[in-house]
């Protein structure tokens, strides 16, 4: 997991390591996941880090724990949300060591696929509370781009964020943006994540989207076979498969097909 040149002066949240001595049990979750019961250390891209692997093989639930030992609501949001809707976070923020840079960021958001909703829920609760009593600071939702979050698409709302709400200089981090994501749209995230790298940001993304993965000198962590491997973009998964099958789909499709009928067959036979 040693990577180089990787604790640049602007990287605001530079490694974490997993506190092994303060565990006293390791058949709970969320060590019952190998790839976080062997963590050791992670160091991250002063720019992009991203961190993939099936599902289930935690690269959630790291990424979760990251943002709230940073400070962050659990569901999403910036650390100045403290709603709570559904408790089920895990207690991994508990057990993480973060190594951070002097350098502070002003700016940071947790971006959660799943519970984006709740975000913009408590967007519009928030923006209710007397509104009349409120000279400044002006409606929350004037920071997203004035247009509530659920008059918007999901693919939509994620945008407006990170178009009206990143500002720069900042640590974001997201949990599978791709989600609600055409892949037009997952170009425009990379060009908005290159405009504010381009004003000193950083990112730490969990994805499943080959596309967000090929912005260009990411640093990509694969969970595989229960470690986090240093992987370059074009030994993943994700680009390995989906390039196999847009250079041929027909004979992908044609396998997969042919495995089910296969089955099929062999099934009959045995009636």
């Amino acid at each position: 997991m040693e990577a180089s040149n990787l604790l640049g002066p602007q990287a605001f949240l530079r490694e974490i390591s997993l506190k092994h001595d303060k565990i006293d049990n390791y058949n709970r979750f969320p060590f019952t996941l190998s790839a976080i019961g062997q963590l050791e250390r992670l160091q991250f891209s002063p720019e992009v880090t991203f961190i993939i692997g099936e599902n289930g093989s935690g690269k959630s639930t790291i990424v979760e724990a990251i943002a709230v030992a940073l400070g962050f609501n659990p569901e999403g949001g910036t650390k100045n949300f403290g709603f709570e809707t559904h408790s089920n976070h895990s207690d991994l923020y508990q057990y993480l060591r973060l190594v951070k840079s002097i350098k502070k960021p002003k700016d940071g958001f947790f971006l959660r696929a799943e519970s984006f909703y709740n975000v913009a829920s408590n967007i519009e609760d928030l923006d209710k509370d007397d509104p009349e009593a409120r000279i400044s600071p002006p409606p929350i939702i004037d920071a997203y781009g004035g247009l509530s979050l659920h008059q918007q698409s999901h693919g939509e709302s994620f945008l407006a964020l990170m178009l009206n709400r990143f500002f720069g200089n900042g640590l974001y981090i997201l949990d599978e943006p791709e989600a609600a994501l055409s892949p037009q749209r997952q170009l425009a995230v990379l060009k908005r994540m290159h405009e504010l790298i381009s004003k000193n940001s950083q990112f730490i993304i969990a994805t499943h989207s080959p596309i967000l993965m090929a912005y260009p000198g990411a640093l990509i962590y694969q969970i595989n076979d229960g470690v986090f491997e240093n992987i370059s973009f074009q030994d993943t998964e994700h680009f390995k498969i989906t390039k196999s099958f847009l250079d041929n789909p027909e004979r992908m499709i044609d396998r997969l097909f042919e495995n089910n009928e296969t089955q099929d067959q062999a099934d009959s036979s045995e009636n």
